[in-house]
């Protein structure tokens, strides 16, 4: 292959990449349409190429954020929480997209099974906390306790009191033990979430973001603004305070976050070593088999 070839294919990889955030870019033109947005005008066009340029350049310092928590030993818990379909997988896939699963992992634990439900309310996420030189994302928290729990009837209210009463000191402990933790609500208007329902409805593949739970939540809208005010107000501390993330336009806040989560840590550049490709060592007795044509994956495209 000649230098010229490589480099083709080497850009074509490149694009090959992005093209997975074009992908998951589908998912919003949907949402737009129902919502009656001209997807095809020329401001529309204009806006969306600006949000991915933004998009690419903030995740390359993603890239260097990711970098300096790994040399340094850091240690960063990030909480999303907000109301059903608020945009928290959204920014949290973007945050993830271009990083090392290895530092940088998201829990999104299911509803407690009767063994937990037994144990320290806290007990189940503590085993997710992070070592030296990783970053988690909560995918939701301890926090479906003030949320979810309290609005659904799954606590009791003396369950909900001692909740409040021992979140921050929780918080304060993890932050006497190195852990940085950064948490950001989601907030989103009535109208826009009855609109990201409506579009989960009449897509297929998004169906299945629909739970009974969440049906309910719109009914108990009231509800659920009434316990997020409260948990706002009782679980703000100096240690771990809370960030609110206006979510009516999906692109807009997933810049802004990741905007400020890169504002609250100061990484710079870690120098990196200078990378070689070797080259492949070759022997005259190498043969490489054929693979037998029942094991090959039938090529439909």
């Amino acid at each position: 292959m000649s230098e010229e070839e490589m480099m083709k294919r080497l850009r074509g990889e490149l694009l090959d990449g992005y093209d997975e955030e074009l992908e998951m870019e589908l998912e919003d033109r949907n949402i737009d349409a129902v919502a009656g947005v001209m997807t095809d005008s020329p401001a529309y066009r204009s806006a969306r190429q600006q949000y991915f340029r933004e998009l690419f350049r903030l995740q390359g310092e993603l890239v260097k954020l990711q970098d300096w928590v790994q040399h340094t030993g850091h240690k960063v818990v990030i909480i999303f929480e907000g109301r059903d379909a608020a945009g928290k997988g959204g920014v949290i896939k973007r945050i993830t997209q271009r990083l090392n699963p290895r530092v940088c992992r998201v829990a999104a634990l299911p509803a407690p099974n009767n063994r937990e439900r037994t144990q320290w309310y806290f007990q189940r996420y503590v085993s997710h906390l992070p070592a030296a030189g990783e970053i988690l994302l909560f995918d939701r928290s301890w926090y479906n306790r003030a949320g979810v729990e309290r609005v659904m009837g799954f606590c009791t209210d003396a369950e909900l009191e001692e909740f409040f009463r021992s979140v921050p000191e929780f918080e304060k402990m993890l932050v006497r033990s190195g852990i940085q933790l950064i948490k950001y609500w989601f907030s989103i208007s009535d109208d826009e979430q009855n609109l990201r329902f409506l579009g989960r409805i009449h897509d297929p593949l998004k169906q299945w973001k629909l739970s009974p739970m969440d049906l309910e939540s719109r009914r108990r809208w009231e509800d659920y603004t009434k316990a997020k005010e409260e948990m706002l107000q009782r679980t703000h501390i100096a240690e771990a305070p809370w960030w609110v993330v206006p979510a009516d336009d999906k692109k807009k806040a997933r810049l802004n976050c990741i905007t400020h989560l890169l504002s609250q840590m100061p990484y710079v550049d870690s120098e990196r070593p200078v990378i070689e490709l070797p080259p492949r060592v070759r022997h005259d007795d190498y043969e490489r088999h054929p693979v037998p044509d029942g094991m090959v994956v039938p090529q439909v495209y």
